[in-house]
């Protein structure tokens, strides 16, 4: 008689993981401005660690309607997705031991090439861009800049069309080779609120990748990815985000600061 032959187990994806597993607190960030615990979740006897945002843990914001920063996390995961170039971890909305919030997979950031630096000259060295000057202390001033790298320059594509207000130098996680954004909770506003640290393609063409993808990203909007972002954000943030691709498709360029708005985010790291 011949043994049973063994099934192998099933894969659990990333998503299944997050949304269905078991969520178990093991420390909180204490230097977030708002509730931020680092968890491990498990299912179906695998394990990640991750972070858990509980939509009560939110400081209430003036610009901001309260308890939305978890949907707004997660529906700037489900626009980078539809762009393909996979820049925020994956994250899902669910319920978790103190209430419903926003899980994200963890990502540990790996040593690398620099992103960002201040440099005491007055233009930037080939391979970086410049952002501007900052005061450094005792009345100086040094030029911060930003590495030209093709990442940052798609993930400054990614905030302008989801109006990120907040892209600070530690919002920036390189690892496994690839860069990561995180930290999406004060995105998809009404009104223009772009603040980052990614200027330095100001007001230049955008590259033909950038200008496919938004093509593309107009089009998802009207179907599945509008269905999907229409329930974790206001109509009237909707219309505005379908607005901002059409902006960028329009000139062809990567936005420059408004003047309305302070332009670089504080502190930028």
């Amino acid at each position: 008689m011949s043994a049973p032959e063994r099934i192998p187990p099933r894969s659990v994806t990333t998503a299944e993981l997050l949304t269905r597993g078991e969520l178990t607190v093991r420390g909180q960030i204490r230097e977030a401005s708002n509730a931020v615990l680092y968890c491990a979740v498990s299912y179906e006897g695998q394990e990640v660690a991750c972070v858990y945002k509980p939509v009560r843990g939110e400081r209430p914001l003036w610009d901001f309607p309260d308890g939305t920063l978890a949907q707004r996390e997660v529906a700037a995961y489900e626009v980078c997705e539809a762009t393909g170039w996979g820049l925020v971890p994956p994250t899902v909305l669910r319920d978790g031991p103190y209430g419903e919030g926003m899980v994200q997979l963890w990502v540990e950031p790996e040593p690398g090439p620099e992103l960002l630096a201040l440099v005491d000259t007055e233009e930037p060295a080939p391979g970086w861009k410049a952002i501007g000057f900052a005061e450094v202390g005792d009345g100086k001033t040094a030029l911060l800049v930003h590495a030209d790298d093709e990442r940052l320059r798609r993930l400054a594509v990614l905030d302008a069309v989801i109006n990120n207000a907040d892209r600070k130098g530690g919002h920036l996680l390189p690892a496994g080779g690839r860069l990561y954004g995180i930290d999406h909770g004060v995105t998809f506003n009404t009104e223009n609120k772009l603040r980052t640290l990614l200027w330095g393609w100001a007001g230049e063409p955008l590259p033909g990748e950038a200008v496919d993808v938004l093509k593309g990203l107009r089009e998802a909007l009207k179907g599945e990815l509008g269905t999907r972002l229409a329930a974790l954000i206001t109509p009237a943030e909707l219309d505005a985000t379908r607005a901002r691709v059409d902006a960028l498709l329009a000139t062809g360029t990567h936005p420059e600061p408004s003047g309305e708005w302070p332009a670089i985010p504080w502190p930028p790291v």
